[in-house]
């Protein structure tokens, strides 16, 4: 068994995922030393009560029942929270549908380990792949995340992606009541906060599969949003570039304006002479 460096809290949203829960819990426990906290969302296949049965044999999962399904972003802050009031030094996340392996999450905290504050397990770096996905939703996918990379300079290959470790500080340094609420738009959020505030942010490959059992809770209409959300913060990214640019520009217009007028005198002056 690999252990983590660090005490360490993996936060698994859950929603109808009854069919995964419990083969996910025995992979993860397998996998690294870590605690697990199921968030549920009062779902009506009983995810949750099975967690709980789950949580009361093993100590190091616990289970924060929410009121009803709010979002996926929703349920993360919940848990974030949770994880920070009890001073977890690494908090992750994983997808419940078993898309995200946990045989992978060593290599994740191997990379805080190294000095990172943020690893991304990235289906778009080399070595990453994505299997059992329409070749449509792949190219949609990778498409989306060129643009938001590109839109906001933060030179992440899969900046949408949801297999995340973060150091405590940058989770505790991000208003985590002004995240997106569209979509998966608040993992594009989370990371650009991260990259604008300094944080060393870093990609893994990993292999990620399509869901076999219960359904996906994305509805395809986040598309449309997210790309508007991406589109302004871009926009905005640009403007403070623009104006730092403009910025910079000016104190060297002025720097040279006053070596020339500087120069200038000095040559009237041997003149004088």
């Amino acid at each position: 068994m690999a252990t983590s460096v660090t005490p360490t809290c993996v936060i698994i949203p859950t929603y109808n995922e009854r069919d995964n829960i419990e083969s996910l819990l025995d992979r993860v426990l397998a996998a690294t030393d870590v605690d697990v906290l199921i968030v549920d969302d009062n779902s009506p296949d009983g995810t949750g009560e099975l967690a709980d049965d789950y949580a009361a044999k093993h100590d190091q999962v616990h289970v924060l029942h929410r009121q009803g399904k709010e979002g996926l972003c929703a349920a993360y802050v919940a848990g974030f929270r949770w994880a920070l009031a009890r001073d977890y030094a690494v908090i992750c996340e994983m997808d419940a549908d078993g898309s995200h392996s946990p045989e992978e999450l060593p290599k994740l905290l191997h990379r805080i380990a190294e000095g990172a504050d943020v690893v991304i397990g990235s289906r778009y770096v080399p070595g990453g792949q994505v299997r059992n996905w329409p070749k449509q939703r792949f190219l949609l996918s990778k498409a989306g995340n060129i643009y938001a990379s590109m839109m906001l300079g933060a030179e992440i290959a899969d900046i949408t992606a949801g297999y995340r470790a973060y150091r405590r500080e940058v989770l505790a340094s991000i208003d985590l009541d002004s995240l997106s609420r569209a979509g998966y738009i608040f993992q594009v959020d989370l990371a650009r906060q991260a990259v604008a505030a300094g944080f060393d942010v870093r990609e893994v490959p990993i292999t990620f599969v399509e869901r076999v059992h219960g359904e996906s809770k994305l509805d395809g209409s986040f598309v449309t949003s997210s790309l508007k959300e991406v589109t302004v913060w871009g926009l905005q990214h640009r403007f403070e570039q623009l104006k730092e640019f403009t910025a910079v520009s000016a104190d060297l217009v002025k720097h040279e304006a006053s070596s020339f007028v500087a120069k200038k005198r000095r040559q009237r002056r041997r003149k004088a002479q």
